[in-house]
């Protein structure tokens, strides 16, 4: 039950759940913004932002507004109503710099060493292949840029060994919410 409720383990969750989730963040935001949890991430003007598992594009609009007219900010999801959301948001508020890309869950179409910094919230218990995904994250990370990883629903300890396990990042900071990572060669 806690994989169909949570996602654990299953990559993409089904059409049913998306829709569950984004009524559940409208209601979260409407009493209290998520947005703020942007403002740690210390993003700037002109930065190529990536929000791996933008969901229901939530962070869309702060995204876009922190980097600014010169940055860009790639929305990338696995889920196809992610993609449509990310449209949404895009046209709702008339964003320019919001690139929402379709993700086949192993590889992503952005270059090699494009983002200064790369978020990932409450996503990160819902990969299969965590190995792939975090070389496939320092593949388009530039050096000395950050990777903020959320937990998700899962425990801190499992989130540092998957971290540490692939060999590609190195945890330079956690608080309660999320860890910071920083990018190895490989």
């Amino acid at each position: 039950m806690k994989k169909v409720l949570f996602g654990n383990d299953m990559d993409r969750m089904p059409d049913w759940a998306f829709r569950t989730m984004a009524f559940m963040f409208d209601v979260t935001d409407f009493f209290k913004s998520s947005e703020k949890k942007l403002d740690q991430f210390g993003i700037r003007k002109g930065q190529k932002v990536i929000d791996y598992g933008s969901g229901t594009g939530r962070y869309l609009k702060k995204a876009s507004e922190l980097v600014g007219e010169k940055g860009l900010v790639f929305a990338i999801d696995i889920h196809e109503l992610a993609i449509k959301s990310a449209f949404s948001v895009i046209e709702k508020y008339n964003l320019k710099n919001v690139k929402p890309i379709y993700s086949n869950g192993k590889t992503v179409d952005i270059p090699p060493l494009t983002a200064d910094i790369i978020y990932a919230l409450d996503m990160f218990h819902m990969v299969k292949d965590t190995n792939g995904f975090l070389i496939e994250l320092n593949r388009m990370m530039k050096a000395g840029g950050t990777l903020f990883l959320e937990d998700g629903h899962q425990p801190r300890a499992s989130t540092r060994n998957k971290i540490l396990d692939s060999g590609c990042w190195d945890i330079i900071a956690e608080n309660k919410k999320f860890l910071t990572c920083s990018p190895k060669a490989i």
